[in-house]
């Protein structure tokens, strides 16, 4: 079937009178309720369950392979290649899929800044699935909506199930970007994350040859009006540490950096909840009311109450809610150029400093490392600490080549005088097992110092496994933590492990295609 013929089936179907548009919250969730796709949390939150896929399934993401795409993707494991005839044929019956059933569509903006943002339509087969991108996105106003021309299309068929075989897919479930005609396919999962970094995946594409530099980073500003970026792997910190009450939020997840400064991919927030307490992250709690979004959240059967201690579906239990339920947020998330960016990581072998500052060459190999480390009883068959590296600190979501946004990174520093930090709120003393974990309150020390400026003439000194220049003193951190091999008892111990972590790096560093002098900025243990 021609794309023409195609074009004109999914027109039809929008247009048909099944088709509910732009519905607010209120109607949203007393829909969810009524279809039973949904309950009602005591809090007022609309809670769904997501079924077998409580996560990402990253082995059915694909990108449709074309001549728009074919020079410009970086193709491999995580940007698989799928074909145009097949996307083409799954679109025409997800399309017969849907004509008989009542849909929820939202025109929303992908992006903050009026000048970058993309218009996306989400058409969608359940109500909350409506609701949750509703919330996440960025709302047009009344008179947006009325000359509202959708650039991307973004259609979500929970109910459809895939046939590998015949539909080229990897299981029932897919996720599938089509650059060249502009739509993301997704079937076969309830999960409604995939939209959001569905995407994600389409402006990191898209933004690089307009100069907008995609991160994948929350961001903050302080009272001087001074933009941070905290970048970091799930554990790390990243959410905890960008939620300062001293400084106003942009953004918990995806930004772009421009010509102009920096600004929110999105209009929400997307948190992890488990163990959600008001004690310890009261911004979120507050934040969980009528019109939030909880998926696989359980509730007690007899109040509805919310328990976010129970992991019995999974523990990547998630709230969803528009970026104004957090407190003193930045409304629209638009920022100036950052003149602060922290790398995260939790290092279990406990041999990376708690702060140390980078030079640009440095940040670029960090950034295109990604590190952090898994400990044991995170995994099915994690028996000690094990490194992960996740390039750009967001692999998954980078369709491109890991240079492009590197060398993005670099020269952005460079022109406008940010300075990139690497904070480890993992170990010391020791690896995982035998180390102390950084306490939470010495590393919002150092990062409240370095935010404030008040290690901007402090001295510093070069530790020797990771040749990381690392301050001597900082005022309230026990001056035996800031040199890492001061703080283990047996030093010899402490070289064979910054040796082994050392190596890890320069083996997974092999595959980038990087300058020579951001190689040479790598680990000293393994310099020759």
């Amino acid at each position: 079937m021609s794309t023409g013929t195609q074009l004109s089936e999914l027109e039809q179907l929008l247009e048909g009178g099944k088709v509910r548009r732009n519905l607010k919250p209120k109607d949203l969730t007393e829909a969810a309720l009524a279809r039973k796709e949904a309950m009602l949390a005591s809090n007022g939150a609309l809670t769904a369950e997501t079924g077998k896929r409580t996560g990402r399934s990253p082995k059915d993401r694909f990108i449709v392979k074309d001549a728009l795409t074919a020079g410009g993707v970086d193709w491999g494991a995580v940007n698989q290649a799928f074909d145009p005839e097949k996307f083409d044929a799954l679109l025409t019956r997800v399309a017969g899929y849907l004509k008989d059933k009542e849909l929820y569509v939202q025109d929303l903006f992908a992006g903050a800044d009026p000048k970058y943002r993309l218009p996306v339509r989400f058409v969608n087969e359940y109500a909350w699935h409506n609701l949750f991108v509703r919330q996440l996105f960025v709302r047009p106003s009344d008179a947006e909506l009325q000359g509202f021309a959708a650039e991307f299309t973004v259609i979500c068929a929970p109910g459809f199930a895939a046939d590998p075989q015949r539909d080229g897919t990897n299981s029932d479930a897919f996720i599938l970007l089509n650059f060249t005609r502009k739509i993301v396919l997704i079937g076969g999962t309830k999960y409604a994350g995939e939209m959001k970094k569905s995407i994600f995946g389409v402006l990191n594409f898209a933004l690089p040859p307009r100069d907008v530099f995609p991160m994948h980073c929350s961001a903050n500003v302080g009272a001087a009006g001074d933009t941070a970026l905290f970048f970091g792997l799930s554990g790390t910190g990243k959410t905890t540490l960008s939620a300062d009450p001293a400084r106003r939020l942009i953004g918990d997840d995806e930004h772009g950096w421009s010509p102009t400064g920096v600004f929110n991919f999105e209009g929400g927030c997307y948190a992890k909840c488990i163990k959600l307490s008001k004690t310890n992250e009261p911004q979120i709690w507050n934040a969980l009311r009528s019109g939030a979004v909880l998926e696989n959240v359980v509730l007690d059967p007899e109040t509805r109450k919310p328990d976010y201690d129970d992991y019995r579906l999974t523990e990547n239990t998630r709230a969803a809610y528009p970026v104004e339920f957090i407190e003193n947020a930045v409304i629209p998330g638009i920022g100036g150029h950052p003149k602060q960016i922290v790398f995260l990581t939790a290092d279990a072998f406990g041999v990376l400093p708690p702060i140390s500052r980078l030079s640009p060459e440095q940040a670029m190999y960090h950034f295109l490392s990604g590190y952090t480390a898994k400990v044991a009883g995170t995994e099915a068959g994690v028996k000690e600490p094990q490194a992960t590296f996740s390039t750009c600190f967001g692999a998954p979501f980078m369709p491109r080549a890991p240079k492009v946004y590197a060398e993005m990174l670099g020269n952005r520093m460079r022109q406008h005088g940010a300075q990139c930090w690497l904070v480890n709120t993992g170990w010391y003393g020791g690896p995982y097992g035998t180390g102390q974990r950084m306490s939470l309150p010495h590393t919002r020390m150092m990062v409240r110092a370095l935010l404030e400026g008040k290690l901007n003439d402090a001295e510093f000194i070069q530790e020797k496994a990771f040749g990381l220049t690392v301050p001597g003193h900082i005022e309230g951190i026990p001056e035996r933590l800031l040199d890492p091999r001061n703080a283990w008892a047996d030093k010899m111990a402490f070289d064979k492990k910054a040796a082994e972590l050392a190596e890890r790096f320069a083996r997974n560093f092999e595959k980038f295609d990087a300058p020579a002098e951001v190689r040479a900025a790598g680990p000293a243990a393994v310099k020759k």
